[in-house]
């Protein structure tokens, strides 16, 4: 679960004042330093949880979904995968990520539709769609490497008291889906608190805001998140529960019989 890609898994998933000079005098390290002391917070050496996902539309028209998830971190590659439990046009549906060390390895990813009784695996062209009907696409989910953007520290604010860091992330693939994001990094923990996503003709598309954060375990842990995708009025919200860490997951846990097997 690092920085703000807010996987659903860690689930995945972050507010303006003016610009100072002095800013950058008091802040003693750079905007690659601040992004990389986010992404690489503690997490444990797995996790699962149960969680709902909220859709709601621009009527308010509310759908809602339970989610098992599970993920364990290997070394070289972290491991995550998630079962839908209800309701029942997507029970039995699973994702998994596989996410690699490897700054130059992109991550692999596979769904389960039980009505093709088909593992499927996710083209890089097909991690810009959104995933099952929210506001977060595939690559949201995925684990966005530190050195895919380049990162610019725009200012450091303080909001109801609390210090942030705000860094600007300028991906080096132009043909990535964003032009660019922003995130609010507290200077405290370096735990990001709200992300805004722009689309690729510079316009604001969706805003991150981590609602809830709390300590289980000894670990930081996003357990409330909410994805507004300002463009089509729609809203995902995400809540975590039943968060456990290091229980001793299984490897033979991250597999695609086991996508088709379920829970």
């Amino acid at each position: 679960m690092k920085t703000l890609k807010l996987t659903l898994v860690s689930a995945i998933i972050i507010l303006i004042s003016g610009f100072t000079s002095t800013a950058f005098a008091q802040s003693k390290l750079t905007a690659r330093e601040i992004v990389d002391k986010a992404y690489n917070l503690p997490t444990g050496d797995d996790m699962t949880s149960n969680l709902t996902m909220t859709l709601i539309n621009k009527n308010g028209d509310e759908r809602v979904r339970k989610i098992k998830q599970f993920s364990r971190d290997f070394g070289k590659v972290e491991k995550k995968i998630m079962f839908f439990i209800s309701p029942a046009d997507v029970r039995n549906t699973s994702f998994m990520d596989w996410s690699y060390d490897d700054p130059g390895k992109s991550d692999d990813m596979w769904i389960y539709l039980p009505a093709l009784k088909k593992v499927k695996r996710i083209s890089s062209d097909s991690k810009s769609d959104y995933f099952m009907g929210s506001d977060f696409t595939y690559d949201d989910l995925g684990d966005r490497k530190v050195d895919d953007d380049t990162h610019k520290l725009l200012k450091e604010e303080t909001i109801d008291g609390v210090k942030y860091y705000v860094i600007e992330s300028t991906p080096k693939d132009p043909d990535y889906m964003y032009s660019k994001t922003i995130t609010w990094i507290r200077e405290d923990n370096f735990v990001g608190l709200k992300k805004e996503f722009y689309d690729e003709d510079g316009e604001l598309l969706k805003v991150l805001h981590i609602k809830k954060v709390e300590n289980i375990g000894g670990f930081l842990t996003r357990t409330q998140s909410e994805m507004d995708n300002v463009q089509k009025n729609h809203k995902t919200i995400i809540k975590l529960e039943n968060v456990k860490y290091n229980t001793g997951i299984p490897a033979s846990k991250f597999s695609e019989r086991m996508m088709m097997r379920g829970i």
